[in-house]
């Protein structure tokens, strides 16, 4: 991709960005939410038209305009927001739009026969007739791969592939890859995890404000040296974390239990303290938050806040409570992704803005505004749609929405999930400040280094059950482990 410049109204996304990617090898791209690599990638999938540069593949110049014809040049895009149709079968969500049969009825026995073919061929034990809508994230993500594999693709972007998929996963996933490059495949590869680059990407191309930075060889870089071409400048304090005596206990929860998965659950959080929420894929923790904060009907147990029971039945019950929750899944469980930055912001506080029928719009732009600088989202405007923000600045809306409630209890599940180091310094930097201010803070984590560098206390939670509390002095990824994997 040679001076690659794309602009919309009000943003230079991508400004003369170059970036080369070899047959057989893992090309990292690396850069802040908002830097453009996801412009980029729709650029080269037909999801965008560059307005300048061109691109090449296997040295000839290319016209990409559509999705199709990044197809017919081989490139397939498994999306950081996985996009299969849940009601549909494997087979149906891999050969759509390119069924099996005589033009007017799909033969369903072939496609599904071909379909596990496939999946058969790549070690993955999938079902090729089971619904999408029953098989797990991770799973989720291995039918994408088989799907842009059988387009017989040449190059394969993944956007974020590891973010919802455990350790075990995520190995397979490496695994699947290597297969895949050592036929001579390459992938692009998008990742805030920079633990990843080391042990699966050949080089890294960074990217800052639209613009192209440098391409190193992973082997031949670090970091330290990463973050600052990625940033503009080196992150001397990447946790941010004062330690002081937590207060009274705000929050007590005996015996929760949801019927599925969630056993009899009990933990207490202190004022002006971070608790940390560990535990493997399916352990629980969640679904235990969403149970004392009324999402789960029919959840048993019983709730104290500042010493008094309380009965929470829904979110509008748990706000009023001083509770706020800010979800894993931002995009089905939180955004309202067609609406502005500003509608975003303010959805949980409309109250406080409308006097009869007139609406005080002067105080809201005033409080969505407080948020976007104390957040430091990087937005055109209040009136930008947030579905076209990059999903770190999406994920500080998210946030913002909650801390304008005003809560005494603010629980965080997976905060930093998608989101890259510059941001997460901000996040973590934004917790310290409002522990110190009063307030406590449950935080659900798969990120070790986050749980043990930002909580004072960690619970472990393993099948659907409290296994262990730390302090943050014994808090290591050693113990933590043992008592997840118990």
């Amino acid at each position: 991709m040679s001076h690659i410049h794309k602009r919309f109204p009000g943003v230079y996304a991508l400004n003369d960005v170059n970036y080369e990617l070899k047959a057989g090898e893992v090309h990292a791209l690396l850069g802040e939410n908002g830097a453009g690599k996801s412009t980029l990638i729709k650029v080269l999938g037909g999801i965008y038209s560059a307005d300048e540069g061109e691109i090449y593949i296997d040295g000839q110049k290319v016209e990409i305009h559509e999705v199709k014809d990044a197809q017919k040049n081989g490139i397939a895009i498994i999306h950081q927001e996985l996009v299969l149709v849940p009601y549909m079968t494997v087979a149906e969500n891999i050969f759509l739009g390119r069924e099996h049969g005589n033009g007017i009825l799909a033969d369903r026995k072939k496609m599904t026969e071909s379909a596990q073919e496939l999946l058969n061929a790549h070690e993955m034990n999938i079902n090729a007739d089971t619904l999408i809508k029953d098989l797990t994230i991770a799973q989720q993500q291995m039918v994408e791969i088989v799907k842009a594999i059988s387009y017989q693709s040449k190059i394969l972007v993944m956007d974020e592939p590891t973010s919802s998929i455990s350790d075990k996963e995520v190995a397979f996933l490496f695994k699947t890859m290597r297969n895949l490059t050592a036929k001579g495949v390459g992938i692009i590869y998008i990742s805030h995890k920079m633990s990843e680059l080391e042990e699966i990407c050949d080089r890294v191309t960074v990217m800052r404000d639209g613009q192209y930075v440098d391409t190193k060889v992973v082997k031949e870089t670090n970091k330290d040296e990463l973050i600052a071409l990625m940033v503009g400048r080196e992150l001397t304090n990447y946790y941010t974390r004062d330690y002081l005596t937590p207060g009274e206990v705000v929050l007590k929860c005996e015996n929760i239990s949801d019927g599925k998965m969630v056993q009899d659950a009990s933990f207490e959080v202190h004022k002006g303290e971070i608790v940390g929420f560990a535990g493997l894929v399916g352990a629980g923790r969640s679904e235990a938050m969403k149970c004392i904060f009324g999402l789960t009907p029919n959840s048993q147990g019983t709730v104290y806040v500042n010493g008094n029971q309380v009965h929470i039945s829904n979110p509008v019950d748990a706000v009023k409570h001083g509770l706020a929750l800010v979800p894993e899944d931002r995009k089905l469980e939180g955004l309202y992704g067609v609406q502005s930055v500003k509608f975003n912001s303010t959805i949980e506080i409309l109250e406080q803005f409308i006097h009869g029928i007139s609406v005080d719009d002067k105080k809201e732009v005033e409080v969505t505004q407080k948020y976007i600088d104390m957040m430091s989202t990087k937005t055109p405007s209040q009136e930008q749609v947030i579905g076209n923000l990059s999903g770190g600045n999406q994920q500080k809306v998210m946030i913002s929405r909650w801390l304008a409630t005003n809560p005494e209890i603010l629980i965080l599940d997976e905060p930093t999930r998608g989101v890259d180091v510059g941001a997460k310094s901000e996040i973590y930097a934004i917790m310290n400040q409002l522990v110190k201010e009063g307030m406590s803070i449950i935080m659900i984590s798969s990120e070790l280094p986050e749980i043990i560098n930002m909580s004072d206390r960690v619970y472990v939670m393993a099948e659907g059950k409290v296994a262990g509390c730390l302090d943050h002095t014994k808090a290591t990824q050693e113990a933590i482990m043992q008592l997840a994997a118990n």
